[in-house]
């Protein structure tokens, strides 16, 4: 099999590692790096738990080769919680009881995450549709929906007054 050095910056500190080519970036994330809040939950980009931020933009993990992540910045739900504060969407996941068993809650606060940093104060649709690519197969979504609500509000409490 053929090897190749990668280096990319995950959560803020940058990483050298040898793999395969074939290696997927989520495999690398939990493997290579012990990064395991990131899930493997279908390995066929069709249930969304390993959604991670590639240069800031979410992205399912494993359609994503290790190799075609060097030289970029992938983020993780680690990165997340600040000095040990909880980040608002797991606020509004832990308020709102957006989780049950949890599985899908990594990747669905990455992708709430994406649609947030795109638009702070979207629709219950706009929401609805920045998650479907994530399946949930507890909560029925709607709690799920309101804890990104929770979020959302937070987040522009935040936001300084031009």
């Amino acid at each position: 099999m053929s090897k190749h050095t990668i280096t990319l910056t995950v959560n803020g500190q940058e990483q050298t590692h040898e793999v395969d080519a074939r290696l997927l970036l989520v495999h690398f994330i939990r493997e290579n790096l012990n990064l395991t809040g990131t899930h493997i939950g279908c390995d066929s980009t069709s249930c969304g738990a390993c959604t991670v931020h590639l240069n800031g933009r979410a992205v399912k993990s494993c359609t994503v080769f290790a190799v075609q992540a060097n030289g970029k910045s992938v983020e993780t739900i680690e990165a997340l919680a600040a000095a040990g504060n909880l980040h608002p969407l797991q606020e509004g996941f832990w308020e709102k009881h957006g989780l049950q068993c949890g599985y899908c809650t990594p990747g669905m606060i990455m992708s709430a995450k994406d649609l947030l940093e795109k638009n702070p104060d979207p629709t219950e649709e706009e929401i609805r549709w920045a998650i479907s690519g994530n399946l949930c197969r507890c909560t029925g979504y709607n709690k799920i929906v309101e804890a990104i609500q929770y979020a959302a509000e937070k987040l522009r409490e935040k936001e300084p007054v031009a």
